[in-house]
């Protein structure tokens, strides 16, 4: 069943002349990860804008095409009512941090008691987020007293929370190092297969290969191309593009040229991939000798 249906979208941002996003359609599936690639000013953002619901309720610009979440048309709801079935994780996490609370764990039940929910209930969701994202021993800190990369993972515990019913992330892995990267991933993977629908919007190809189920990628605010990670990440144009590649499709594409990556086996997207491939090679050279 597809959560998320955008036909013919094309958004301009006021006192602009060109279109952020053109004629962009995709659906999306529960539980599905997508993962969205493109250069700057590909329209990523904008994309990810788009689906919570702050585009055109917030900045408000000419969109047309539709866009339906669940059933309903983003035109048609009211923000403060779309924030609780789509969550929003910035790339900067410090725009995110409320200023209204002391301590790490106040600032994720903030949500909570915005709507509501009952004390038992609250701190329940909270420590379960908190185990989720490693942040547990971050309970007592302030938030303005936290590195980059333990900011951005109290962003998300602090949608997380929310139980939202798709999750759109914004580079959020952008201040983090390749261990809170991983962990990172593993949390987004782990909801996804809990059934809450990523949408993630990320340069870090070689994670992406690993965790997401399908790329979508953009440039110039058209979708280019949309598959597998297999499929989309061995691509020969993103280069053209300005859309990085993983440096394991590299050194194959360069080995092929060679003659020493196996014709008839696909360029790898991952590192267990490229490993399988050269050990093929390896072992058909052993045996010709």
């Amino acid at each position: 069943m597809a959560v998320i249906e955008i036909q013919n979208l094309t958004y301009t941002y006021p006192a602009t002349s060109h279109p952020a996003l053109r004629e962009v359609s995709l659906t999306v599936e529960a539980g599905e990860f997508v993962a969205i690639i493109g250069p700057n000013g590909a329209g990523k953002s904008t994309l990810c804008y788009t689906l919570a619901g702050f585009i055109p309720h917030f900045f408000k610009g000419e969109l047309q095409g539709e866009v339906r979440v669940a059933g309903q048309d983003i035109r048609r709801v009211r923000l403060e009512d779309w924030v609780l079935k789509v969550g929003l994780v910035f790339q900067n996490p410090f725009n995110q941090i409320s200023g209204a609370k002391f301590t790490v764990y106040e600032e994720i039940a903030f949500g909570l008691e915005n709507i509501g929910v009952p004390r038992e209930e609250m701190k329940r969701r909270v420590e379960e987020v908190m185990a989720l994202t490693g942040i547990e021993d971050l309970a007592d800190r302030s938030p303005y007293a936290l590195s980059g990369g333990q900011q951005q993972r109290v962003a998300l515990a602090s949608i997380l929370v929310m139980q939202p019913e798709v999750l759109v992330l914004d580079e959020p892995t952008s201040q983090l190092d390749p261990i809170g990267t991983r962990e990172v991933f593993q949390v987004i993977r782990r909801l996804a297969h809990q059934g809450v629908t990523i949408i993630m919007a990320e340069h870090k190809v070689e994670w992406i290969a690993e965790y997401a189920d399908r790329v979508i990628a953009l440039a110039e605010g058209r979708v280019i191309g949309t598959g597998t990670p297999a499929d989309v990440l061995t691509d020969p144009r993103l280069p053209d593009y300005g859309i990085g590649i993983s440096r394991y499709t590299a050194v194959a594409r360069r080995a092929a040229g060679e003659g020493l990556w196996p014709a008839e086996r696909r360029l790898p997207v991952t590192l267990d991939e490229a490993e399988a491939g050269f050990r093929a090679v390896e072992e058909a050279h052993a045996h010709l000798h």
